[in-house]
């Protein structure tokens, strides 16, 4: 045998297997008509089942062992070999197991016994009879696995030094292999399908000719596809297929808690709807993540938080039912249960339906899982109650401890809202920063049981404070709570998400985009990008030059344009036509499109322009429109437009079924359907919309989906610039990195700041924490009216502030606010334990909306005194957008958050108007959108600053640009936090960025280029 040939590469896998558990089963022992190894699971059945063996003997004599191989064949081919390995067979009214599975404990000994009697063998060079072969040849298998006689494994090897890899081996399997065959056939024998070779490993669980379709099961490599090289140089790139994938107790904890049978209703592309069922073996980040997150739930034991950064494409539903199964069985190491119940956070309704079934398939009965899709008395009942799994949202825990005290009220018990203190794990389906809500709060409130209470209870004794219990226990339900660990899956994850359950602000597990893209499992959406640019000018069609405010007028002329019907009319020509000829013919004629609207409005426009053209056409295109509640155009006051008139009566939940069915092309979308919607046949994007960030990267990402015969995708842009859309994606391509972080005492800076303001008194805060905080037992009507009693002297103080230095207010405002989000977010990872920071905290919460907001001056409409003179639509780049390259994009820490407003000076509406010509009539390039950070392009449009930079010279402007540029940082809440975080961290780049910042601001207000891109970012 030559050391470099595949049968040598076959001997290394089969003494390792040997040596580790499988036993060598001779390729002569196996009943080719019967499609396993009989002697041996006769063999198996004898030594572990002995009793059951005698007495069918007793009835059967020398007629037991092949009465039993008939029965368990025939049971095998009508249940599947998967089903009859967990749950047994029936011969002669007895169940025989043909399998023994490990306990999630350790308490039956007989059980991990006949565990350990498991015969997992292993046969070389197995014959199988070739596809469409007359001559009734046979083809070998390289190696067989089976489990006490019953085929479940097939492997096909390949050696590259002989110039055979596993392309070559997948051909085997799709021409050679007949699915027919009862050792291939679908359920009946075998489970899984491997094809090695030393660099890589792909699977199958369905053999169908040519039309098999394999998958990586391959560990990813420097953030992509592929597998590392053995770091010791001394085995294959794949040797972890057998040493640990395959590896004996490994592979018998595959076949008992991961392989599982997957039936879908789905429709064809024809619109048939059928059940397509899926044999689904788990991906090596699958495998690899569930155990890890196991492994680590069993050692750390409850109250932890784990992070699993997961593209789209990883196959997420199946990994949280695997993960969910496992832990809710899950015993610590003194075969105690780690977790009481497992709660699934999740607004997806097919993820419940694949949970249960999944689950019923490992369990075999019933009660397991409960979705509650009721009230918030049916959570509670099934948190009271223990259920296993419950598959839950967010939404419904604030109002929990309510339903518990009737319940308690019911049953004629002592009523005090609160859960016995018992175990969780909560899996939460799509993190985001949501979950740094109140909600988030209420949840670890209710679930942290008595415990969190009686914690409370103490604390407020040790500070004297027996009166408000209450206000200690909302501090304490804000940390982490010692009997809840979270599992917090997303693919998009905020520098939020990170801090609150990520592993020293890492994610735990990772599976990017861009190992997602390389092996195939979604596709890379920016492969075919086209950007357009519009041009136009407009004209002032009115004898009068009113005086307008600068930021409204500006959106005003935007929504002019974008209403405008020649601008729709133009890109709806566009669109259908290029539907029409290049997308219609895609994916065997069924591709789809989806308009991206900018507005609901927009949507109807468009809507009604798409229907006119093509109808004027006679296209066989039909288009839907998605929109939530109603819409009233301006030109036509008394017409309402709803989502159900505009598609002929569909309703709102029916609208992706219709839109997968052949008869409907296009979707036209305002603010729906931009995430967490699945369509393969979506090929071709239309954005005529704003995006940045993760909502571009979500949005754009509803094509990435694949489909057997979809080759490649397109998007055609009206609005973005690439090089956003290109850092939006770099982002999550290789996965997140968490940036700059800032400082906690940064909080205790804004209290301090807020206390000096004079808006609120200190007594103002303690009257209505007394109140709101009062024993539940205590608490009467009077109450709201004393609440609201205690903030009216705030209220009024804001007023007066408003009246007479209306900027001062607006800034108190946003630093209101600022304290509101930052210790919503910081109390979640940081242990303030500070009563005066709750107390500030809810006084803020219910004081916010009772402020009165400033007057925003006239609305514009510009529809009868400006006019489109010129207007033309430009291709103006066309092809990839690479996400390759060494730059990191990075999440930064949360900034202040404010709603700050500023009033802008008058302005002649010709003067605006000229702007816009100025800025967008001639050689308009969208690349420079972006020239100059957000932060100067707020700091420009600052009326105060206009006037500093009208009279000053830019050093005395610096003076007056320095004393406000905290109140511009917290007007942009989410999009400059990295400029926050490091001017409050870090004196010397806060010195360079107030430099730097104001130069830039004094220039691009002396040069009038605010309102250019004012417009430009409301376009």
């Amino acid at each position: 045998m030559k050391v470099h040939s595949e049968a040598a590469f076959e001997t290394v896998i089969e003494q390792f297997m040997l040596s580790h558990g499988y036993q060598s089963v001779a390729k002569e022992s196996y009943n080719k008509e019967r499609a396993f190894f009989p002697e041996i699971t006769i063999q198996f059945i004898k030594a572990t089942q002995p009793k059951e063996w005698a007495r069918l003997e007793v009835l059967l004599g020398s007629q037991t062992e092949q009465q039993l191989i008939n029965d368990l064949s025939k049971w095998m081919d009508t249940n599947g070999s998967l089903s009859t390995l967990r749950h047994g067979f029936k011969c002669y009214g007895r169940i025989l197991q043909v399998a023994y599975f490990k306990a999630a404990h350790t308490l039956n000994p007989e059980l991990e016994e006949k565990y350990n009697a498991n015969i997992l063998g292993i046969t070389r060079q197995l014959n199988y009879s070739l596809r469409n072969n007359e001559a009734k040849r046979t083809g070998i298998i390289d190696i067989t696995l089976s489990l006490n006689g019953i085929p479940v494994a097939t492997i096909e090897l390949k050696n590259p030094m002989t110039s055979q890899t596993v392309e070559d081996g997948k051909k085997q399997y799709k021409n050679d292999r007949d699915p027919r065959e009862l050792l291939f056939e679908f359920k009946k024998r075998t489970l899984v399908h491997f094809v090695a070779d030393t660099e890589k490993v792909f699977m199958t669980t369905r053999l169908a000719g040519v039309a098999t379709y394999f998958l990586p099961l391959n560990k990813g490599f420097g953030g992509g596809a592929g597998n590392p090289e053995d770091k010791h140089h001394r085995s294959y790139r794949t040797a972890y297929l057998w040493e640990e994938i395959l590896e004996r107790n490994s592979f018998l904890d595959l076949m008992a808690r991961f392989i599982h049978l997957q039936i879908e209703e789905k429709l064809t592309d024809e619109g048939r709807k059928i059940k397509k069922e899926t044999m689904i073996f788990p991906r090596y980040h699958q495998l690899q993540a569930v155990r890890k997150l196991v492994d680590a739930s069993e050692k750390d034991g409850v109250g932890n938080n784990y992070l699993i950064e997961h593209s789209a494409g990883s196959g997420k539903s199946n990994t949280i039912g695997w993960l969910a199964h496992r832990i809710a069985s899950l015993h610590n190491r003194s075969n105690e249960k780690v977790f009481d119940s497992v709660i699934v956070i999740t607004d997806r309704l097919v993820l419940d339906k694949q949970l249960q079934d999944t689950i019923y398939q490992f369990e075999h009965k019933k009660g397991v899982v409960e979705k509650i899709d009721e009230n918030s008395r049916q959570l509670a009942e099934a948190l009271e109650s223990g259920i296993p799994i419950i598959i839950t949202t967010l939404q419904k825990f604030p109002f929990v401890s309510k339903q518990l005290q009737k319940m308690a009220e019911e049953r004629g018990e002592e009523a005090n809202g609160l859960l016995p203190t018992k175990k969780f794990a909560v899996i939460i389906d799509e993190a985001h920063s949501s979950q740094s809500g109140e909600s988030a709060t209420d949840l670890k409130e209710v679930l942290g049981g008595d415990k969190l209470a009686e914690e409370a209870k103490l604390k407020a004794q040790e500070d004297g404070a027996e009166n408000l219990e209450a206000l200690y226990r909302s501090m304490a339900k804000r940390g982490r709570q010692s009997n809840i660990s979270f599992f917090a899956f997303t693919a998009t994850p905020k520098h939020k998400t990170l801090k609150i359950f990520g592993t020293n602000s890492e994610p735990f597990h990772k599976y990017t985009m861009r190992q997602a893209i390389e092996e195939g499992f979604i596709m890379d959406v920016l492969l075919n990008y086209t950007t357009y640019a519009t041009y136009y000018k407009l004209i002032k069609a009115s004898k009068d030059d009113p005086q307008v405010e600068r930021k409204k007028a500006a959106k005003a002329l935007a929504r002019f344009f974008k209403l405008h019907s020649h601008n729709i009319a133009q890109k709806t020509e566009i669109m259908i036509e290029h539907f029409n000829m290049a997308t219609r013919h895609k994916i065997g004629g069924h591709a789809k499109a989806m308009v991206v609207t900018g507005s609901r409005l927009e949507a109807v426009r468009y809507k009604q322009s798409f229907d006119h053209y093509i109808k004027s056409k006679g296209y066989p295109i039909k288009s839907l429109v998605a929109f939530s509640g109603e819409v009233i155009d301006d030109k036509l006051k008394d017409v309402k437009y709803t989502e159900v008139a505009m598609n002929n009566g569909i309703k709102e939940k029916e609208l992706p079924e219709k839109f997968a069915t052949p008869e409907y092309h296009v979707l036209l979308v305002a603010e729906k359907y931009q995430t967490g919607f699945d369509q393969p046949l979506l090929h071709t994007m239309y954005v005529d919309k704003r995006l940045a960030g993760i909502q571009a990267v979500q949005t754009l990402s509803r094509l990435n989906r694949t489909h057997p015969l979809k080759e490649d995708i397109f998007i055609l842009d009206f609005i973005n610039d690439r090089k956003e859309i290109q850092e939006a994606f770099k982002t999550y391509y290789d996965g997140a990195e968490i940036g700059e972080k800032v400082d906690p005492a940064h909080l205790y800076k804004i209290q301090g700041e807020l206390d000096l303001s004079g808006i609120y008194m200190q007594e103002d805060v303690d009257r209505f924490c007394n109140v709101y905080f009062k024993p539940k037992q205590k608490q009467s009507a009077a109450d709201h009216e004393a609440m609201n009693a205690a903030l009216d002297p705030a209220v009024s103080r804001f007023k007066v502030l408003m009246k007479e230095k209306e900027e001062e207010a607006e800034l108190m405002r946003s630093k209101l606010n600022a304290f509101r989000n930052l210790y919503a977010f910081l109390s979640q990872i940081i242990p303030y334990q500070d009563s005066d920071l709750e107390k500030l905290f809810v006084f803020i919460r219910h004081l916010s909306p009772k402020l009165p907001n400033r007057k925003s001056g006239p609305e514009y409409s510009f529809d009868d005194t400006v006019r489109l003179e010129y207007y033309r639509l430009q291709k103006i780049s066309e092809g990839s957008i690479s996400l390759q390259g060494d730059k990191k994009y990075r999440l930064d820490g949360p900034d202040e958050v404010g709603t700050g407003m500023v009033r802008e000076d008058p302005v002649p509406l010709s003067k605006l108007v000229d702007l816009v010509n100025d800025r967008f009539g001639t050689e308009f390039n969208q690349a420079d959108q972006y020239f100059l950070d957000q932060i100067v392009e707020t700091a420009s449009m600052e009326d105060s600053l206009i006037r500093a930079a009208e009279v000053n010279p830019v050093e005395k402007f610096k003076l007056v640009f320095k004393n406000i540029l905290e109140s511009l940082f917290i007007e942009r809440m989410d999009q400059n936090e990295e400029f926050f975080a490091r001017f409050m961290n870090e004196p010397e780049f806060q010195k360079f960025i107030t430099e730097g910042l104001a130069e830039q601001s004094y220039n691009k207000i002396k040069v009038q280029k605010a309102f250019n891109d004012d417009l430009k970012t409301s376009l």
